[in-house]
């Protein structure tokens, strides 16, 4: 079997694993991250009605502009911080933190870490 498909279905199955516990209410959304070779995306989902309330990622026109140049981790901080600053907007002060069956850290750790600097509690 090819690794590289045995590490993304190890990823899904994780995911699939957390997505059993973690689930988003009107109250507390959940933020999930999806992380790809060359984006980020992020999107704080209320479950109860499977609506996703506000979303931010790398291929946004105004987040385009504020990394330019920048190295990923830099860029998913940022992410971070307009999700959080939208987030707020929307009457969004706490969430749960999906991570997407990725490991917390790097990209995802950096995306989280700017959502908390912008107010974003979880």
């Amino acid at each position: 079997m090819d690794k590289a498909k045995v590490k993304r279905e190890s990823r899904i199955r994780r995911h699939i694993r957390v997505r059993r516990k973690v689930s988003g209410t009107a109250e507390r959304p959940r933020l999930a991250v999806y992380r790809s070779l060359e984006h980020i995306y992020a999107q704080v989902i209320d479950d109860t009605v499977g609506r996703t309330l506000v979303s931010a990622s790398t291929v946004d026109r105004e987040i385009r502009k504020a990394i330019a140049g920048k190295p990923k981790q830099e860029e998913a901080k940022i992410v971070g911080q307009y999700i959080a600053q939208r987030a707020k907007a929307a009457g969004v002060t706490q969430v749960v933190f999906d991570r997407g069956g990725h490991q917390y850290h790097g990209r995802i750790k950096a995306l989280a870490d700017g959502a908390r600097e912008a107010g974003l509690d979880f």
